[in-house]
């Protein structure tokens, strides 16, 4: 936990103190858990995402907190909330590069190319256009540098059945943590991935975690989830590590949940 002063910061200050976050897809789930966390250990955060009023409800009316809707797709949204991080708060220190979907459910000869295209524009496209952003912010900045974190998946690692184009979004996110990485040590820019398995969010409930998940051998099981509060803390670990250190990949799931010697 970091020890700043959570009440340090206020929207418009650019020396008010406190680290500068953006958080994509905070209004709800991980990325409100996380924004939420880091606005109660002193950060000031630009949250985005598509529905304002749920931004709103993340920030609860927190005087570090500035809300941004933003399309994560769209080049002009993503380049507007970075732009106005930077104008109000004088630089970016940490992008969580959260935003995503789960897409459409079946086989890779079942899902329409209308679906695919819109799960990798969110996923991936979405993702790569942030962290661009994010690195040119970084690199601009003096001091120069920053952390980002992409939140990857369990399906990173593993697929579960019948989501071939979140998986391979996934897998792809992997590379491009690692391209990041390599790409940004000159300017002191660290990239890593958080790969996050049944942490109780909406989307778990959507694949039926709780009430039966489909297995690769055509079972359903219930399977254990974790509170959401805690997958906050292991971002906020990796967020709060010094620029001296860099935290390639983190895996946390929920115990005893399918993933080892799955499939």
């Amino acid at each position: 936990m970091s020890d700043r002063d959570p009440g340090s910061g206020c929207v418009g200050g650019k020396n008010d103190g406190g680290r500068v976050a953006v958080v994509t897809g905070a209004g709800s789930g991980i990325g409100r858990a996380v924004a939420r966390l880091l606005l109660r250990s002193g950060y000031r955060l630009v949250l985005a995402g598509r529905r304002e009023q749920e931004l709103h409800d993340t920030a609860d009316g927190h005087a570090a907190a500035l809300i941004q809707p933003t399309d994560v797709t769209l080049p002009d949204e993503v380049e507007a909330l970075f732009d106005r991080g930077v104008g109000e708060f004088g630089r970016v220190d940490v992008l969580f590069n959260n935003a995503g979907i789960f897409g459409p459910v079946g086989s890779v000869d079942e899902i329409s190319l209308r679906d695919w295209e819109s799960t990798v524009s969110v996923n991936l496209t979405g993702s790569m256009l942030c962290a661009a952003a994010a690195v040119r912010a970084m690199k601009a900045q003096q001091p120069q540098g920053g952390r980002i974190i992409n939140n990857g998946s369990i399906s990173a690692h593993s697929p579960r059945p019948r989501s071939a184009a979140y998986t391979v979004t996934k897998h792809a996110m992997t590379g491009l943590t690692k391209s990041i990485e390599l790409d940004g040590r000159e300017f002191g820019i660290t990239c890593g991935q958080i790969d996050i398995g049944n942490t109780a969010t909406d989307i778990m409930s959507t694949l039926g975690v709780g009430t039966g998940a489909l297995q690769a051998d055509g079972r359903r099981l219930v399977e254990p989830t974790f509170p959401v509060a805690e997958a906050a803390r292991a971002v906020l670990m990796m967020v709060d590590m010094p620029p001296s250190v860099s935290v390639g990949s983190v895996l946390i799931t929920a115990a005893g949940m399918p993933f080892i010697g799955r499939g």
